[in-house]
Parts: C-alpha cells; structure tokens; sequence
C-alpha cells in the first residue's frame, strides 16, 4: 500500500511539473485571444482608459510609454508594474528613466480591478497593459488596431536591467539604430516609433543640459531653447517635477507634427533631432512629415510588433492578481518549481517569441 501511494505522489508530482514546463510548439500570440475565457476584457480596458484620459489627457502618453518600457525591458510580461521584486533589490520603476516619469499605473491598476470582477485570474497585465496603449492610440490619433493576446506576466523586474535596456533621450541615431535592433526593430521602426513623442510632456532633466550643446553647435533654435531655459531651473535635476510638451503644436494629439518640427530645429531632444542627422533615418523622418496616412499605418504595425518582444506564453510566467506585485507561492509549487529542469524559470530568456 505504501509503495503504491508512493508511486501515485510522484506521478502527480511530475504531472504536475510537466504542466508547467513551456508548450514544445512555439505558442503564438491571437486576436481575441479572450474571447471566450473573458469576452469583455478588451472592452472594460477601454472603459477604465477612456475614463481616466477624459480626466488627465496626459495619461494616454503616459499608457503608450508605460508599453514601450515594459517590452523593451525583458519583453512585454508588465515586469515594469512590479512594485517589489521578489529576488531583493530595486525594481524596474525606480530606474532614472523610469522614475518619475513613468505614469499611468494607476490606469492599469483601475482597469486590472475590473477585469478581475468579471473573469478572475484570466486576463494577464502584460496583455492590459498592451490593450491600454492601443487605446491610448485610438483616443488620441482616431487609428484602431487589433492586439494580439495571450501573454504572460513576468516575476522579475530589476533596476539594472532598466538601466541596461531602455533607449535614453542623449542617445546618437546609430546608438539608436543599434539599440532598436537588439530587439528585432529597424532602423525605421524606431523612426515610426519615435514618432510617439508627437504627444506628451517631458522633464527638464532629460533634455536642457544636452540642449545646450546643441546650440553651440546650432541644431536647436535659440528662441526654442530660451524658452526651455526659462521653463527649467538651473539646478535642474532627475526629481525636479517641470516638464514641457515635446510636441509644441498639437501635444494632444497623435499625428505626424513631430516630423514637421525636427527640420526645423525644434525637436525636444538630442535623440530627436538625430533622426534628421542621421543618412539613414533622415529620409523616413522626410516621407512621415509629408504623409500622415503612411506613418499612421506604419505605426500600428510597429506597435503590434513591439508588443511580440520576448513574449511569455502558455505555461510560462503567471497570471498576477494585482499588477504590482507577482502571486504569492505555495510550498508545493516552490518545491516543483526546484524541480524545473534549468532554462525554464522566468530569469532565463524564453525561447518563445511570437511572431504577427
């Protein structure tokens, strides 16, 4: 008898491990992937942005850029949310390009909440977070787009890996250009990208001391940067809370005006100003600038796109109940997840990337 109990433990126990280890198939990301399991996902997201947008129309920037910082730190599985990192250390949000100017977590947090009352422990933040930003696409630039879903949360978000990661705005175009690749994007890509910045606020920090060079150097208009001087305190640092629109005509709205403005030395940024300097991104910043259909349509398609980097699904990673701080563990499952062969816990890369 005992011997036969013993066996049944350890069936399961490995039934169990294997229900857990990634598909051997790689899973592919869906439209609609929620359709049957939670119909009205998609729809309760849209409902919690487009309050909060009708509140704070900064807020859809902010959602857009909350997407972009996840996926370009360990793929799009919402480790940018985690407010606590279960290995120790600081987070992802307390990173200098994170913090703090990230917002929009409270938008996430609201929209989590209803999901949750609807179809608990169904619908990932990575794919909320992923729904929000196109939301926030659609409020702002009247473009919809279908989201691929199916992805899942992370349990891992460190500071360094923020810091090693996200693009910052003193950035060269080459440095750019590398950058972006590293994840799978073109030269081109990270232009229709960029593009993003048509809306939105930023901090002094991020651009007036750079800025100063360049009107040494004469690529900024001096009336521009007056009155960015004027804007920002000289002891302007990581925490002072001015900030300014990046895109002076039109900073609620998502169109082409932010190519408009480069030739004109009347980009925000260094990093901004680069792509007109640059052989090969000089050219994509002139074609958006005369055809704002073009970007539009280039612009979803890059989106969906970076919502695919380093996706986590099927078994991998978790469905997190609150947003900001992953599931809490039983002994059982500590004890099986010891017993994962190496290269499937989530700090390994995964090997499942899926493709639109």
């Amino acid at each position: 008898m005992t011997t036969i109990s013993s066996t049944a433990g350890l069936v399961a126990l490995v039934a169990a491990v294997c229900l857990l280890l990634p598909a051997s198939s790689h899973a592919q990301l869906q439209v609609g992937f929620y359709n049957t399991s939670c119909p009205n996902a998609e729809t309760l997201v849209r409902q919690a942005v487009t309050a909060a947008v009708a509140n704070n129309s900064g807020l859809a920037a902010g959602l857009i850029r909350l997407h972009f910082h996840d996926c370009f730190v360990r793929g799009c599985d919402a480790s940018v949310l985690l407010s606590v990192n279960p290995g120790g250390g600081n987070t992802e949000r307390v990173a200098a390009p994170n913090n703090p100017s990230l917002r929009g977590f409270n938008v996430i947090d609201a929209a989590k909440a209803a999901v949750e009352r609807s179809c608990p422990r169904t619908v990932s933040c990575a794919d909320i977070l992923a729904f929000a930003a196109r939301d926030s696409v659609n409020l702002t630039g009247n473009v919809f787009y279908q989201v691929p879903a199916g992805r899942r949360d992370g349990n891992v978000s460190t500071e360094q890996d923020a810091l090693d990661n996200l693009p910052g705005p003193n950035l060269t175009a080459t440095e750019l250009i590398n950058g972006f690749a590293v994840k799978n994007l073109t030269a081109e890509e990270m232009v229709i990208l960029s593009g993003s910045h048509t809306i939105g606020r930023s901090h002094c920090d991020s651009f007036l001391f750079k800025n100063r060079e360049r009107l040494a150097g004469g690529t900024i208009s001096p009336a521009y940067q007056a009155l960015l001087e004027a804007l920002c305190p000289p002891t302007t640092s990581q925490f002072t809370p001015n900030t300014t629109e990046i895109d002076l005509s039109t900073p609620t709205v998502l169109d082409n005006n932010y190519y408009k403005l480069l030739p004109l030395n009347l980009g925000l940024h260094f990093s901004d100003d680069q792509l007109i300097r640059n052989a090969t991104t000089a050219p994509s910043v002139a074609a958006f600038a005369a055809n704002e259909t073009l970007w539009k349509q280039r612009f979803v398609a890059a989106m969906i796109k970076m919502g695919n980097i380093e996706v986590k699904t099927g078994a991998q990673g978790e469905v997190r109940l609150n947003c900001s701080v992953v599931n809490a563990r039983s002994s059982a499952e500590a004890l099986i997840e010891m017993l994962l062969p190496a290269g499937t816990s989530d700090d390994a890369p995964a090997d499942e990337v899926a493709t639109s």
